[in-house]
Order: structure tokens, then C-alpha cells, then sequence
């Protein structure tokens, strides 16, 4: 009779890695994504375009704002990796016949 408890745990293994690898790719793009997008759309449309603020205070304006992403991102990362690992793995029944 052959046990198959190891294996059951690799694949739990191999799914919890994977989704804590989708978490990381996904936070990971929009670290690069949206603190440099949010930064030239606030720059040209809102302060100068909108607002008509000079060029040198929208830039640092525009700073503010992608650092102010930044910590956003880096607050959502830290709220789903601490909810995440709470979780206990989801446990399914395999059929052992």
C-alpha cells in the first residue's frame, strides 16, 4: 500500500507558491506602473493643464503624488500578504480508492 500524504503536500506547496508569486508579479508591476503613470498624468493634465500651476510646481507636485502612490501600493501589498497568510491552505478531498 503506498502513501500519498508527501504528494498531497507538494501540490499544496506548489499552489500556495504560485499564488504568492501571482501576488508579488502583480504588486510588483504596479509599483513600476502607476507611481510613473500617475506621475506624468498628474503633471500635464491636472496641474498644468487643468490647474495652470508653472512647470517647476507641478513637478514637484507631481512628485508628491507618485509618492503618495507608492505608499498606497506598498499599504495594499502589506494588507493582502497579512490576510494571505492567515488563511489556512484549502484542503480538498482526494478520492484514495
Amino acid at each position: 500500500m503506498e502513501s500519498t500524504g508527501p504528494s498531497l503536500q507538494v501540490m499544496s506547496n506548489e499552489e500556495s507558491s504560485w499564488r504568492v508569486f501571482k501576488t508579488l508579479l502583480t504588486f510588483t508591476i504596479m509599483m513600476i506602473t502607476l507611481p510613473v503613470g500617475m506621475y506624468f498624468v498628474s503633471k500635464n493634465m491636472v496641474f498644468e493643464g487643468m490647474l495652470g500651476v508653472e512647470t517647476s510646481r507641478a513637478l514637484i507636485y507631481s512628485a508628491g503624488v507618485a509618492v503618495l502612490m507608492v505608499h498606497i501600493i506598498l499599504g495594499l501589498f502589506i494588507y493582502v500578504a497579512w490576510t494571505e497568510g492567515g488563511k489556512p491552505p484549502q484542503e480538498r478531498e482526494y478520492k484514495l480508492d
